[in-house]
């Protein structure tokens, strides 16, 4: 690739920004002011882009990747690279998904074991009273009276198991 070169970009980028300004009072003439002054901001970039030193930036920039993709397709040290950086990108979303998934909780403690002792059975009373309600244990309530079976087997089979579901995860 050629190197930047000072002399030969200064009338190059002079040319853009006088053709720009050409093309900007042409459509100010067709389209109104805003287009036109649109065209101008434009048309001055070249020219501020060389005076600053950012051209040259540019094209530095553009000379590496190009020089970059040229030794991607033929080194096959790069393209152990691109593999180990697809592993771990893959890898970086497993772990979103297990995380997400609760796969990186500790263990949750476990509720106040049903086994209670003798003098506090259900039904039975002590001295202070009646055994209070625990927290640990699903309160036992009235089963609502069943639904009517659905005419259609097969919405009838569907609602079943989602009451089982239901009751499963304690959702009365």
């Amino acid at each position: 690739m050629p190197d930047f070169n000072d002399l030969t970009l200064l009338p190059f980028c002079v040319g853009l920004t006088l053709l720009g300004l050409i093309g900007s009072w042409a459509a100010w003439r067709r389209r109104g002011l805003a287009s036109g002054v649109r065209g101008v901001a434009w048309s001055l970039l070249p020219v501020s882009l060389y005076l600053t030193g950012l051209l040259e930036l540019i094209w530095d920039v553009v000379k590496s990747v190009s020089s970059w993709i040229t030794h991607l397709i033929f080194s096959p040290t790069v393209w152990a690279g691109v593999a180990l950086f697809g592993v771990s990108v893959v890898l970086y979303v497993v772990s979103g998904l297990a995380k997400g998934r609760g796969g990186n909780r500790e263990k949750a403690p476990k509720p106040q074991s049903a086994t209670r002792p003798a003098s506090d059975a259900i039904g039975e009373l002590t001295a202070s009273g009646p055994a209070p309600a625990t927290a640990g244990g699903p309160a036992k309530t009235p089963k609502p009276a069943k639904a009517p079976k659905a005419a259609k087997g097969q919405e009838s089979s569907e609602f079943d198991e989602i009451e089982d579901i239901l009751k499963r995860h304690g959702i009365n």
